[in-house]
């Protein structure tokens, strides 16, 4: 299948990886920087993720389910991260409900077994 069909994930992926750096720079910029190490390490882990599922994605990669189910993996831990912050940072906020979405739109992905 040609990615044109992946486009909307695609999308939102970019999106999360974007969302995720922006949370990971913001928190560096925090007073509490080493309580954040794990948000910190989770958002980069999240983005990088992110771009190279996006990536295996537009190219129809043989193991897209695999690479998908992986993403919601990493997605909902860093979601699960962020909302232990969101209440008073609204990067962490935005971050965590990115990764919710993205981590949903992988999933329903799956479940429709087009790849």
């Amino acid at each position: 299948m040609s990615h044109e069909h992946f486009e909307a994930v695609i999308d939102t992926l970019h999106e999360c990886a974007v969302d995720c750096i922006h949370c990971a720079n913001a928190c560096l910029e925090e007073d509490n920087v080493k309580d954040l190490v794990k948000c910190i390490k989770l958002d980069k882990e999240c983005a990088d993720t992110c771009l190279f599922t996006a990536e295996m994605l537009a190219g129809n990669a043989t193991l897209s389910e695999e690479i998908l189910n992986l993403c919601v993996k990493i997605c909902d831990s860093c979601g699960d991260e962020c909302e232990k912050h969101a209440s008073h940072m609204e990067h962490c906020r935005i971050c965590a409900e990115s990764c919710r979405s993205c981590a949903e739109e992988c999933r329903s992905l799956v479940r429709v077994n087009i790849m």
